[in-house]
């Protein structure tokens, strides 16, 4: 036997055996194999059989404004026909660059019905992370929210767009909505010449005739994530992707149906937000009430309007309700299902209890996932007894969902280390990444015979649980928002006074944690710029939330090879 054949047999008992496990702890009750309640068909024949079947049933209520089934059907099926008037074909990159609102959702389904690629890009970006996605995909066409429509301006002279659709938010919100209305999505229309405006250009459209069927296996979207190289990069998701990982969690992680009613507010450019706003309502068939953010009276008022039963929110979420003066006027007995993620506030034993006492809900982590997996790979939901969820130290991510499998390995090595035994978290997936758009290098690091390395410290327990122990890649969390230091770093470079820099986590108690960047300047430079000079000039080319405090230091603290000593760099130390 070849030393390769030892170790393909070695795995193959070490998977046999953990499958053993699962089967063991399998909670009793909950499906163990994915659920697919129209087969195995792409996520938009999903939406034209529930549009068939149920044509009036609301897919999208928002602040009031409804979109029934048959409305989303009808209105993809038109921007689908936009885009191909307008020169788009199967493949074509198409940028989304809206925060979350109903035509975010006829702008997704149209475009996979096209078979073109849905290339989601955050609202909070500012026209250097704008460009950056446009460029990487050569997206030349864009839909986009009218308020965003002069950061899109900023950037039509360095990118390839041709065609910019806009549509605005008083397109939708109801003269008199039914929940409060946050002050931000109040705006009137912004004109915006040079463009088209999407619901009227739609509406103007005679009824297409409705486009064969996506392939599954056909590029769907690129779903930006971060990196330890650099700049962020797309990771390439099919549809057969977004409907196994719908199916993975129906009725396992999340158990829902037609009758179902969602609350979301997470983003839906987010890999999060595009899964629990966009995929997982319409494949259950269910209606979604959509906000277009986080808003702790919003989200009561809606609970109650429209009688919810499943939300997700982060910890300082449901902290921020059980703490609100008027949470006590809304009616949230119809709450059966409440996923809370750990960010800045982590899930403990009172927050449960409390909200068990207020709501009679016990509250159930989501659990682990990353963008290279369409995220929602592990399930946590059947171990709440007695907190055993909580109590598992270090942090408790369950088991896989059905389909998926992990691994621990050893980081240099690649070699399996033993149940109970630290290491790298190898992940195996039907809805794993296919690679990264553009950056072959980067695909052949992370996957590997059919394994993504995650980067992640974790340990698989002896009853086959996978712990998550912490992040190996150097991503900061602020305000539950990832960012990633490198692809600051790279930015920094682009600075024409900053020799180097190095940036790493300061603990924050509002924010989680803020990223530091410790800059040495280039020699001529010192005493000519100031940090908060810096700090601006980074501000008018990323999100805020990435923006760094800014330290100017002497020299960096360098290894042998030219690497920035990040352990040297102490973020929480007193200036």
């Amino acid at each position: 036997m070849t030393a390769d054949t030892k170790e393909a047999q070695k795995e193959t008992d070490y998977l046999a055996r953990l499958h053993e496990l699962w089967a063991k702890a399998w909670p009793k009750g909950t499906p163990n194999t994915p659920q697919y309640p129209h087969g195995e068909v792409a996520l938009t024949e999903y939406l034209r059989i529930w549009a068939r079947l149920q044509p009036q049933k609301p897919a999208v209520i928002f602040y009031g404004h409804v979109t029934s089934y048959a409305d989303l059907d009808r209105q993809s099926d038109r921007f689908a026909a936009l885009l191909m008037a307008k020169g788009v074909r199967k493949g074509d990159r198409v940028a989304v660059f809206m925060p979350n609102c109903p035509q975010f959702h006829i702008a997704f389904f149209g475009i996979l019905k096209l078979g073109a690629i849905h290339v989601p890009v955050s609202p909070l970006s500012r026209a250097f992370e704008l460009a950056y996605e446009l460029n990487d995909t050569d997206a030349e066409v864009i839909v986009a929210l009218d308020q965003l429509a002069q950061v899109v301006d900023q950037v039509r002279g360095e990118t390839k767009l041709r065609e910019v659709i806009v549509t605005s938010f008083a397109d939708v919100i109801p003269s008199e909505p039914t929940i409060p209305v946050p002050d931000s999505i109040r705006g009137p229309r912004i004109a915006v010449p040079g463009t088209t405006d999407l619901l009227p250009a739609l509406a103007a459209l005679p009824a297409p005739k409705p486009l064969p069927p996506a392939a599954l296996d056909d590029i769907a979207a690129l779903n930006y994530t971060g990196g330890t190289t650099g700049m962020p990069k797309g990771c390439v998701h099919t549809q057969r992707d977004m409907v196994y990982t719908a199916a993975a969690n129906h009725g396992i992680s999340v158990v829902s149906n037609q009758n179902s009613i969602y609350l979301s507010f997470f983003p839906e450019f987010w890999i999060a937000g595009e899964n629990f706003g966009l995929i997982f309502p319409l494949f259950a068939g269910a209606t979604l009430v959509l906000l277009a953010r986080w808003d702790a009276v919003g989200a009561l008022a809606a609970i109650d309007r429209y009688k919810v039963n499943i939300t997700a929110m982060p910890v300082d979420g449901a902290v921020e309700l059980m703490d609100h003066p008027r949470f006590k006027e809304f009616d949230l007995s119809s709450l059966s299902q409440v996923r809370v993620v750990s960010f800045v506030k982590k899930l403990n034993p009172d927050y449960r209890k409390r909200w068990k006492q207020l709501t009679g809900i016990v509250l159930t982590e989501a659990s682990w996932g990353m963008t290279e997996t369409h995220t929602s790979n592990t399930f946590v939901s059947g171990f709440q007894e007695n907190d055993f969820d909580l109590l598992s130290q270090p942090i408790f991510v369950g088991l896989p969902v059905p389909g998926a499998e992990f691994k621990i390995t050893d980081f240099e090595t690649g070699e399996l280390v033993p149940l109970g035994g630290e290491g790298e978290i190898r992940v195996r997936t039907p809805s794993l990444l296919k690679s990264y758009w553009n950056k072959p290098e980067a695909t052949a690091q992370s996957l590997v015979d059919g394994w993504l390395r995650t980067g992640d410290i974790g340990t698989i327990d002896t009853q086959g649980f996978l712990h998550f122990l912490g992040r190996r890649k150097e991503m900061l969390k602020v305000k539950g928002m990832s960012v990633f230091p490198p692809e600051i770093e790279a930015l920094l470079g682009q600075h024409p006074k900053v020799l180097g820099s190095g940036v790493v986590g300061r603990d924050d108690a509002d924010k989680g944690q803020v990223p530091v960047a410790f800059i040495q300047l280039k020699p001529e430079a010192y005493g000519s710029v100031t940090p908060a000079e810096i700090q601006a000039w980074c501000a008018e080319r990323m999100a805020v939330y990435k923006v760094p405090e800014v330290r100017i230091i002497d020299a960096l603290p360098m290894t042998a090879t030219g690497k920035v000593k990040k352990q040297e760099l102490n973020a929480n130390a007193p200036l």
